[in-house]
């Protein structure tokens, strides 16, 4: 019976499985395994461990990193960028020895990010990251006869965020969030984010992610969420984005377009994940 080590571990409620890639015996059992199929089984919230996806740490093999990260989505497709995920990836690194400086820097698909860690004791307390350069654009879709505006935001990977003037806490994010997330505008799907300004310095945030439907919180997206709302003046550059599962600090330059995001990660569980359960896919 062949077994993957897990860790469980979420960032504000955007919980994913993670795989230590760094122990070669596990790195070889990624290498030989079909990882879409691996995320899909792993990810189902019945049948699996339960997650929003999963996410790879693997050691670096050139000098200007010191870890990759890779996601698969929960329906296994795979993700440029996940701001809670690599929060956590900073996080396990530093508490488990892998880099025990409080500057990591991580190389996803979208490119190398900077994480600055905030430690008390040997335990990681608080994440900064380099989210690096917010592009904008003004968009609009017409749905059903009804004319859609948006805020279209590439943070690494694709945003767009909506302003809607219904109750953020009551709506209902189906059917709008799926038919967006999907929609021939945006070939290669989209993120889904629903803002609701409280003040100039507070947003509220729901999200529709893409290859997840909606969950507790997207660090992407409240990035997303927070330039757009500094772009069209509704707030200031620095905000405090409320979301289900939390609260996440953005900060937006203007001048340079980048973005930093600070946020907590938090360990749940760790484990063992018999593969031969993704053996005979239906």
């Amino acid at each position: 019976m062949q077994t993957i080590p897990f860790i469980k571990m979420h960032g504000l409620g955007n919980d994913y499985v993670f795989i230590d890639c760094f122990a070669s015996a596990t790195a070889d059992i990624v290498r030989h395994t079909d990882l879409p199929t691996l995320a899909r089984h792993m990810s189902d919230r019945h049948f699996g461990i339960g997650s929003d996806g999963i996410v790879l740490i693997i050691s670096a093999n050139k000098n200007d990193a010191d870890a990759e990260m890779r996601i698969f989505n929960a329906d296994g497709t795979e993700a440029e960028l996940c701001g809670n995920a690599i929060r956590c990836v900073g996080k396990y690194m530093y508490e488990n020895g892998l880099c025990r400086r409080n500057k990591i820097f991580v190389r996803t698909p979208s490119g190398i990010r900077t994480l600055r860690l905030h430690t008390f004791d040997g335990i990681v307390d608080n994440i900064e990251v380099e989210m690096g350069k917010a592009e904008v654009v003004f968009d609009q879709l017409t749905i059903d006869n009804r004319t859609v505006d948006f805020v279209s935001v590439n943070i690494g990977n694709p945003h767009i965020v909506l302003f809607p003037k219904t109750d953020l806490a009551t709506m209902s994010l189906t059917p709008i969030g799926p038919t967006l997330e999907k929609h021939t505008h945006f070939p290669e799907g989209t993120n889904v984010e629903f803002v609701s300004v409280r003040n100039s310095n507070e947003i509220d945030m729901r999200v529709w992610e893409r290859g997840s439907g909606e969950t507790m919180a997207c660090g992407t997206g409240a990035c997303a969420a927070a330039v757009a709302a500094a772009v069209l003046s509704k707030t200031c550059n620095a905000v405090t984005v409320h979301l289900r599962g939390g609260d996440l600090k953005i900060q937006y330059n203007p001048a340079s377009h980048e973005v930093t995001m600070c946020g907590t990660a938090t360990e749940v569980f760790r484990g063992q994940y018999i593969l031969t359960t993704i053996a005979n896919e239906d």
